[in-house]
């Protein structure tokens, strides 16, 4: 149950990014996924819920309104994000499955284990998941958009980067952990 002391603006921020992710979806399904118009509204939606990660945090800092609920849904919310555009892009055989169960499986993975141990309160996210969900959600980014053929190299690029640091993380996550 939500306490009312955790109904602040950084977590409503929070819980609409969740609410928003359905309509990133059908903008990206539109016209089977083909159309390049839907394709940069799609981007266009996913960055602005992308976007509002960052302001979700800086608001909850900036008005001293961090609360355990807000730690806990904000990686929620994240896993949400990355996991529909990820899934969403495999659907659409434009992004391989293997690369999208690999980062899903961290996610979800390392989101059970702060599940687990959420006794000891909740473990905040760190620099290097901060950076990791960046380069995630720049990399789905690229994915998105519908750029020429001739780019894909670069999109590629950025999620070989976003699997180092998914991997990478995970393994500090459980690590930091252990030493806790």
């Amino acid at each position: 149950m939500i306490r009312r002391s955790e109904l602040n603006l950084p977590n409503s921020i929070t819980i609409s990014r969740i609410l928003a992710l359905p309509f990133c979806a059908y903008a990206l399904f539109k016209n089977g996924g083909d159309d390049s118009t839907w394709r940069i509204i799609a981007f266009v939606l996913f960055f602005i819920v992308g976007v509002t990660d960052f302001l979700d945090g800086r608001l909850a800092r900036s008005r001293n309104t961090v609360t355990e609920f807000g730690k806990l849904l904000d990686p929620i919310a994240d896993k949400a994000l990355i996991g529909t555009a990820l899934i969403s892009l495999s659907i659409l055989h434009v992004l391989p499955w293997w690369v999208t169960v690999v980062i899903l499986v961290r996610e979800i993975g390392i989101t059970f284990f702060r599940l687990a141990v959420i006794r000891g309160g909740v473990i905040p996210a760190n620099r290097g998941g901060k950076a990791k969900t960046t380069v995630q959600n720049l990399a789905a980014g690229f994915y998105i958009l519908p750029l020429s053929p001739s780019l894909d190299w670069f999109r590629e690029i950025f999620m070989g980067a976003a699997l180092v640091l998914t991997i990478t993380t995970g393994i500090w996550y459980l690590l930091e952990a252990a030493k806790g």
